[in-house]
């Protein structure tokens, strides 16, 4: 009766989290677009430029963070999000709304 232990639950779990963070990511790159646009539409100053090339790194680096996610999450035994990427994924957050704060004052 005791066959090999699963390194884990195959239940539905795992692939929800991978749809959580790919529907994040849509939309923070959708937001980041809008803003963008938002900020194009008022004309660039270069206040404005440097605004959006932070927003971009922001939307390039919280991509990249989900992406090793969505990868990590594919193993038997997934680790745990650790600090480090957790912050880089709140700095990122954090950036897109102090850009679309900046760009909407």
């Amino acid at each position: 009766m005791s066959g090999p232990v699963p390194d884990r639950d195959p239940g539905l779990q795992p692939e929800r989290t991978r749809l959580a963070w790919r529907r994040t990511t849509l939309a923070f790159a959708v937001a980041a677009v809008l803003a963008g646009r938002q900020a194009v539409h008022q004309g660039l100053s270069p206040f404005g430029l440097v605004a959006v090339a932070l927003c971009a790194v922001a939307l390039l680096a919280f991509l990249a963070i989900a992406q090793a996610r969505i990868i990590g999450l594919g193993s038997g035994r997934p680790a745990p999000l650790a600090v480090r990427t957790a912050v880089a994924a709140a700095v990122c957050v954090i950036t897109l709304a102090a850009f679309g704060a900046s760009v909407l004052a």
